[in-house]
Order: structure tokens, then sequence, then C-alpha cells
């Protein structure tokens, strides 16, 4: 049994009783009666929230462990503030057979016996090629608890539709990568002045808003729900209310990097800032920072997508996508509070409660019962973002060598500290 005390929760300072792993109370400090027994743990006012859930996360294991192991990625995310992630298929071997997505659960237990924990999300196609449909039904009893060809676009509209419907039956959701092929081919970054000047193929952002459409109409068509990944662009935000308003079953991530960031991260050819779907227009990132308050986007993901050193390090029309996100991600997140962008409600419903509804997973929303699972934010630590200073195997972020303001001091997964 342990007792929080001081702990700042939405302004104000809360204690917080765990018993057996579980809320047993919270409320105003001093106001809940505490057993002899209990533990005592000091907050020494730091911010109070729930263990984050990031639902977009590629941990790289199997096949690319010198970019990132299970092991590696969950400490990064227990030191980002993520409690529990979804695990994208574009693994080597894909996560495409039962084999594969007991691999990445053992590994995780074995790592992080008390978490955090690893949710692997299923191909939707064989091998990722878009042809034929993956054993969902093994893929969902071994344990996915979502379906995506995230990393490469769906095509084939009909494969897209047989995914949806196959994938409800199953009681899962379609998180779909929405990029038209032709449009985005062999593109570095968006496509506007900037990528003109320097001479740099960009992509358009109406490659990501036509697949998104297309997928909300089908959505609509089947009365299905379906889930937009990594959103960056006002343009596709437009399609996206159109579809709310007609009581589409559809719901859509964004990444902190789309509200912080915009396509001049890349002049320099900062290979650090590429990522899929690219940095957009500061117009865009005024769209999306509107969207998530409004909660027309309906949670916010890291994308974490690990790459080594030396595959930075080559010129911006050969390297890699994708950007680590989840040793920062609270500490990004709460920029945009500090800025007064967001608040801290905000960022709890962004990051913890919304995504558990859309993916069914369990979160602490402070209510006796729930699990124990939160962490202690202190918002005036600073710290450079080096390798060294953070968890994962990569540091492949745009804010390296840039020094960021909080950090995450403790963390406990079902009443036990795992930071």
């Amino acid at each position: 049994m342990m007792i929080l005390r001081n702990a700042r929760y939405l302004g104000e300072p809360y204690d917080l009783l765990v018993r057996d792993g579980r809320v047993a109370a919270f409320g105003p400090a001093g106001s809940l009666d505490i057993p002899s027994d209990a533990e005592t743990v000091d907050a020494a006012g730091h911010r109070l929230f729930p263990s984050l859930i990031d639902a977009h996360v590629h941990l790289r294991e199997p096949g690319f462990e010198w970019k990132e192991d299970v092991a590696s990625g969950l400490a990064a995310a227990a030191h980002g503030g993520v409690g529990r992630v979804l695990c994208m298929a574009n693994t080597d071997p894909v996560n495409d057979e039962a084999s594969v997505t007991r691999h990445i659960l053992d590994a995780a237990a074995r790592s992080h016996p008390h978490g955090p924990c690893a949710y692997p999300v299923a191909a939707a196609t064989v091998g990722l090629k878009g042809q034929e449909l993956a054993p969902l039904g093994e893929l969902a009893a071994a344990g996915c608890v979502a379906v995506s060809n995230d990393g490469v676009p769906l095509a084939n509209t009909e494969i897209v539709r047989r995914v949806m419907e196959y994938a409800s039956d199953l009681g899962l959701i379609l998180i779909d990568h929405c990029e038209d092929p032709g449009l985005a081919r062999a593109t570095h970054m968006n496509e506007g002045c900037l990528s003109g000047m320097m001479g740099v193929k960009g992509q358009p952002d109406v490659a990501e808003t036509i697949q998104a459409g297309r997928d909300i109409l089908l959505a609509e068509y089947l009365g299905l729900p379906v889930h937009i990944a990594h959103v960056s662009c006002r343009r596709t935000l437009d399609i996206l209310a159109w579809g709310k308003a007609r009581g589409v079953r559809v719901s859509a991530e964004t990444c902190p990097h789309y509200l912080l960031l915009d396509e001049s991260a890349l002049e320099g050819y900062n290979s650090n800032a590429k990522i899929n779907p690219p940095l957009r227009t500061p117009d865009d990132v005024d769209a999306m920072r509107a969207a998530v308050k409004s909660g027309l986007i309906d949670i916010v993901v890291t994308d974490h997508a690990p790459h080594a050193a030396h595959e930075k390090e080559h010129p911006l029309d050969q390297a890699p996508n994708g950007i680590t996100g989840l040793d920062t991600a609270l500490t990004l997140m709460w920029s945009l509070i500090a800025a007064g962008i967001l608040d801290e409600a905000d960022l709890m419903r962004l990051y913890a409660w919304k995504p558990a509804e859309i993916f069914g997973l369990p979160v602490n929303r402070f209510r006796p019962g729930d699990p124990a699972d939160f962490c202690l934010f202190d918002p005036e630590r600073e710290w450079v973002v080096r390798p060294e200073s953070l968890y994962s195997k990569s540091a492949n972020s745009p804010w390296l060598g840039k020094t960021l303001r909080g950090r995450v001091s403790a963390h406990w997964m079902g009443g036990v500290k795992i930071v």
C-alpha cells in the first residue's frame, strides 16, 4: 500500500492512495483516511498524470534491433511517461503471423515485467504488400489490438474495404497510413516554395487528404470505424470535420512534431526533421493546434521511428523518414501547455483517456479500482537532448542538441515504480 502526497493535479494539490496495484482513493491533499502501514511518497509538488497511451510506435524488433528493440523502446516509453504502446507491424519478418506477435509480447514481458506494456498491431496485408489480407483472426488471437499497413499505404480500395470488414468482425480497427502512392513517390519534404528553393522534390498535402477522404467515405458506406494515422495538414482536417459532421465513425491522430515544427526545420537539409508525412507549413501547424484543442483530432501519438545515426547521416534524398519521440513525449506536450495552447486536461484526454477508449485499453482516470498507472512530471527540470540523455537506442530527433524544460521524475505501473 502506498500514499502519494503533495502531487499537483490540474493545478491543485492531491493525494493518491494505491492498494493492490489499483487506485484506492484520490482526493485533495489531506482529505484521505490513510492506513498507518501505508508507504508514504512525497511528490514534491510535481505534476501528476495518468500513464500515457501511445497508439503509434515503431519498436523495430524483430529485424532492426540496431535501431531499437523492445527493451530499449519500452525504456524510452517509461521515461517519457508512456505506459502502453501500440507497436506497428513493419518489422522483419513483418507481424503478419502469430509467431511474430508472440515474440514481441514475450520480449516485452521479459524486459519490462511491470510495464510499460506493448500491444502489437497486426499487418493488414501479407508482407505489407497490399495484395492479400493477413490472417487477422490468428493475429487477434495471438494478442494484436489493431490492424495497419503503416509504412506502406494501401492503394487498392477493395483491399481497404475487406480489411475494415474483417477487422471489425474481430473487434479491431484499421489504423490507416493515408498517402497517395503516386503523388508521394520519391518525395522528401512538403511541396511548396521552400522545397522549390532547396531543389528537393516535395509531397503535396493533398496526397494525404485524398486517401483520408477515401477512407472516410468508405467508413460511412460500410458503417464501420476507421482511424486516420498521423494527420499533418489543414486540408485533411477539413475532410475529417466533414466526415464527423455526417456521423462517420472516424477518429484521427497527430504527433507533437506537427504541433511544434514546420517545414523550415528541414532548412540546411536537416535529415533529423525528415518524416512521412512531412512537416508542413506554419498555417498547417496553427490548424493542427486548433484541432487537438477542439477534439477534431482525437489523440496524440509520437510515431516513434528510430534510425541509427549512420542512416540519418546520408543526404536528405537518401536518408530514411522518421524521428524518435518516446523519450521526449511528455516534455514536448508540456511545452504546448506552458505556451497556453493546451491545458493539462487536454493532455490527459488526448494522450491517455481517448486512446484507451478507441483501442479498448486499460486506463487510469484516478477513480477507485482504476489501474495505478501514473507518472510524476517535474516542469522545471531542464535537460539537453543528447544520445546519452535518451533511453532509445537512436537519437534521430529534430530536438537533438536543444535544451528542453520538464521531464518525468517517476513512473508507476500497477503500483510498481518503473522509473
